[in-house]
């Protein structure tokens, strides 16, 4: 399969690995870092430990074929510039798989690609983009796909059947605008916190005080997103986000990578649209609200 991964950072460059085992990968990415692949390739250290010769561009145009399946790994703020651009190499058999964090990315995608051509990566892998070339696996973690419509089934197992052929443990959803509220919530409730507090994940439950306030976070997120006709439990969710904190004890969540570097973050994509929400269906979004006041 001809993939293009566009977003070539941590886990964009990550994924871009895997793939690359059977199928075509081009990852698009920073100056510094195609650069560096190029000359040295991509090198992953922790959990996987290689160093591999990709292709790797700066800008879209330079792929001179019609992916089978372009995934976009920008952060949520440059989705639509970034689908924007991959029109120039993009055709109606392009099926777009978002692989992002954030609750707004497929209103952005579906402004340029049809509904039945997209589709959703959902995973808790860890990784942190060390410098130019390098990136950590730092964690093992969950992967889910899905759909928006049901009759790309057949793409979909192709996906599924594809990425566990390379590494990458994964199933096929059910119900995958839930598994994206459900990751939203699990994000607003550990990501902001860790940037803010400045620690890795592991530490807002070894701190008593961070974990009541994870708690708090996610009844709110949860009560916010029952309010959308989302039909989870607060009793399920904080099981699933204590679930991930443990999971990734040792990792530095994305945010709180941005947030250190001084580069923009995420919040607007996930606190600030459950803030949103409340607002739209008058629920309490206190705790939301002061984490997007902060940053």
């Amino acid at each position: 399969m001809n993939i293009v991964v566009l977003g070539s950072g941590a886990i964009g460059s990550l994924f871009g690995y895997f793939l690359s085992k059977e199928n075509n990968v081009v990852l698009i990415g920073r100056k510094n870092h195609v650069n560096e692949i190029k000359q040295s390739g991509l090198n992953i250290k922790g959990e996987t430990n290689a160093n591999v010769k990709l292709s790797a561009f700066e800008k879209v145009e330079d792929v001179k074929f019609i992916p089978d399946l372009l995934i976009l790994a920008v952060k949520s703020y440059d989705t639509e510039n970034s689908i924007r651009q991959a029109e120039k190499i993009i055709d109606e058999n392009t099926f777009v798989m978002s692989l992002q964090n954030g609750l707004d990315n497929v209103d952005k995608i579906e402004k340029y690609v049809p509904r039945k051509n997209i589709s959703i990566c959902i995973t808790t892998h860890g990784v942190v983009f060390s410098k130019p070339g390098f990136i950590q696996h730092t964690g093992v973690g969950k992967t889910v796909v899905g759909t928006l419509e049901n009759n790309n089934n057949q793409f979909i197992k192709k996906i599924a059947k594809m990425l566990n052929k390379s590494g990458v443990k994964t199933t096929i959803s059910k119900n995958i605008i839930e598994d994206i509220w459900v990751k939203a919530i699990v994000n607003s409730s550990i990501n902001p916190l860790t940037a803010i507090f400045n620690c890795k994940n592991g530490y807002l439950l070894e701190n008593p005080v961070l974990e009541k306030i994870v708690e708090k976070i996610c009844m709110e997120s949860t009560n916010i997103a029952n309010s959308c006709k989302i039909n989870v439990s607060y009793d399920d969710m904080i099981k699933k986000t204590k679930e991930v904190i443990s999971d990734t004890s040792n990792n530095y969540s994305s945010m709180h990578q941005s947030f250190n570097y001084g580069k923009k973050t995420e919040i607007d994509s996930i606190n600030k649209i459950f803030v949103q929400k409340a607002e739209e269906n008058n629920v309490d979004c206190m705790l939301n609200k002061i984490i997007v006041d902060f940053f």
